[in-house]
C-alpha cells in the first residue's frame, strides 16, 4: 500500500474550494471586484452591508476561485480578468440591492473597482454593473407600470366626471337665475 501524506495546507485549500463551490451553486449572480486599497474596517463594513442585502463577500485566491466556479458558463471567458486581489460577491437573492451597496461604497471611497460580474450565465463588465445599480428596485418599477396602466383610466374618469359637473353647474346657475319656483 502506498501511504501518501496529504499536507495540512492542501486539506485546507480543498475544504475552501468545496465551500466556495457550495456558495457558487446557491448564488444567482456573482460580482468580482478588486478590493485593494480598502482598509479592514471598510471591508468589514461592506461585508455587513452586503450580508443585509442577501449576499456574501468572500476573499479567496484566484486559483481556488477558478477551481470552485469552473462549472459557471460566464466565468470561462473572463478568467483573464481574475488577476490581482479579488473579492467575490455571491448574490443569493435580487441582484439590485447588493449592486446598490457596492455602488454606494464605490461612491464613498472610490473603491473597490469592479472587474466583472456574472448574471444569468452572462458576463457583464464593471461599467455595465454600475449602470444596473442605478436602476430603480423591482417594487418601484412595478409601481411605475401599475401607475402607467391606471393613468388613462383615471384621465377618462376625470374627463367624464368634469362634463357631469359642468352640466350640474349650468343647471344650478339656471335655477338660481329663474328664482324660486
Amino acid at each position: 500500500m502506498n501511504d501518501k501524506k496529504v499536507s495540512q495546507n492542501r486539506l485546507k485549500k480543498e475544504a475552501l474550494v468545496s465551500k466556495l463551490s457550495e456558495k457558487g451553486e446557491k448564488a444567482r449572480a456573482f460580482v468580482f471586484a478588486n478590493y485593494q486599497g480598502l482598509t479592514h474596517k471598510q471591508l468589514e463594513q461592506l461585508k455587513k452591508a452586503l450580508k443585509g442585502a442577501n449576499s456574501e463577500l468572500v476573499v479567496a485566491k484566484n486559483t481556488l476561485l477558478k477551481l470552485a466556479l469552473k462549472g459557471e458558463s460566464g466565468i470561462k471567458n473572463q478568467e483573464s480578468s481574475l488577476e490581482g486581489p479579488t473579492a467575490t460577491v455571491f448574490v443569493y437573492g435580487d441582484i439590485m440591492e447588493p449592486l446598490k451597496e457596492l455602488a454606494k461604497t464605490i461612491k464613498q471611497f472610490s473603491l473597490p473597482t469592479l472587474k466583472f460580474g456574472i448574471l444569468d450565465g452572462q458576463a457583464l463588465t464593471g461599467d455595465q454593473l454600475l449602470k444596473l445599480s442605478t436602476l430603480p428596485s423591482k417594487e418601484v418599477l412595478l409601481s411605475q407600470v401599475v401607475y402607467g396602466l391606471k393613468s388613462p383610466i383615471f384621465g377618462l374618469h376625470r374627463a367624464l366626471n368634469w362634463n357631469l359637473q359642468k352640466l350640474t353647474m349650468v343647471l344650478s346657475s339656471i335655477s338660481k337665475s329663474k328664482g324660486p319656483a
